[in-house]
């Protein structure tokens, strides 16, 4: 039996949001039937007492086929863990890298993701490590640069660093009336850095997620649709997620990314992937749609992972 704990994100611990879309729901689940501890927490619950790593937390339990908490604060220390995944969302903001700092004073269970990986990868800016797999791309906050980039491109997307789910995301076409007015907004004036990337028309017949794990890449894949009112995925239901297949070109790509995010310490991610080509690498909290991709292929993918992760914290004993 393993001590396992879940940082999460506050909003799915203040509604306790833990229901069959979310990644965290199916994990827990399944380290649970197997008969270990696990316990959740947020990263405001994370501390340090002199070089002591500490986490409050909450024990987790299985009922009636669904995960719950018992309403009882438990102070461990982290090192009293056998494995921590660390799955808060985005943003990326000072109390998140702040607690990725706690993470530098343990010593002994396996983090996965690494939050020092994490804090180092941005997931829209250091996708570049992999730019021959990219769209064509600047990060900048001139307006001169982007205005430019958009003349030469005509159609652009304009991205924050540091948010997630789409959030804050704007499409600008050459001689858009709205051009300063968006690119002043996304960049702060000038004061903010934006990744900006060439628009891809198959965006509209939606993106693939491709997902790691380790040095692999599963051969389980589906297709994020968009939404009537959008150019991109942003309605988190089975009407907009259907199955999709890795082309062999596509497969042998993606694992060179994926044996290289593994040995920076991201074990766990979730490409996007559009026409061949990475728009985004997701390492904070990486949705493996395990319900969808449940449903579609006739598997246990929760099983699968979790045989990955237990091997994982066998190997850092």
């Amino acid at each position: 039996m393993k001590k396992i704990l879940f940082i999460i994100d506050k909003v799915e611990l203040k509604y306790f949001e833990f229901n069959k879309l979310v990644t965290n729901f199916w994990i827990i689940k399944e380290f649970l039937e197997r008969k270990n501890e696990v316990y959740i927490t947020t990263i405001q619950n994370l501390s340090l007492k002199s070089d002591i790593a500490y986490a409050k937390c909450f024990e987790t339990f299985v009922s009636d086929d669904n995960i719950f908490y018992k309403d009882v604060i438990n102070e461990f220390r982290i090192n009293d863990f056998d494995l921590v995944m660390f799955r808060p969302d985005p943003p990326v903001d000072i109390d998140y890298i702040n607690a990725t700092y706690i993470f530098d004073f343990v010593t002994k269970p396996d983090v996965i993701n690494s939050p020092r990986a994490i804090r180092d990868f941005n997931e829209k800016l250091h996708s570049i490590y992999f730019k021959d797999l990219m769209s064509e791309n600047i990060v900048t906050s001139s307006l001169n640069d982007i205005e430019q980039f958009l003349s030469d491109k005509k159609k652009i997307v304009l991205k924050p660093l540091n948010r997630c789910f789409g959030s804050g995301v704007m499409y600008l076409y050459d001689g858009d009336p709205n051009t300063r007015t968006i690119i002043n907004t996304m960049t702060n004036n000038e004061n903010t850095l934006v990744m900006v990337q060439k628009f891809i028309s198959g965006v509209y017949s939606g993106d693939k997620r491709v997902l790691t794990l380790g040095d692999n890449v599963l051969k389980y894949c589906i297709k994020k649709l968009p939404s009537k009112d959008d150019f991109k995925f942003n309605t988190h239901n089975d009407n907009f997620i259907t199955k999709a297949e890795l082309s062999n070109d596509e497969f042998s790509k993606f694992s060179q990314v994926a044996k290289k995010l593994n040995s920076m310490g991201i074990s766990m991610a979730g490409l996007d992937v559009i026409d061949g080509k990475i728009i985004e690498i997701n390492v904070t909290s990486p949705c493996y749609f395990i319900k969808e991709i449940n449903n579609l292929y006739g598997i246990q993918l929760e099983k699968v992972i979790c045989d990955f992760l237990l091997t994982e914290a066998l190997l850092s004993l």
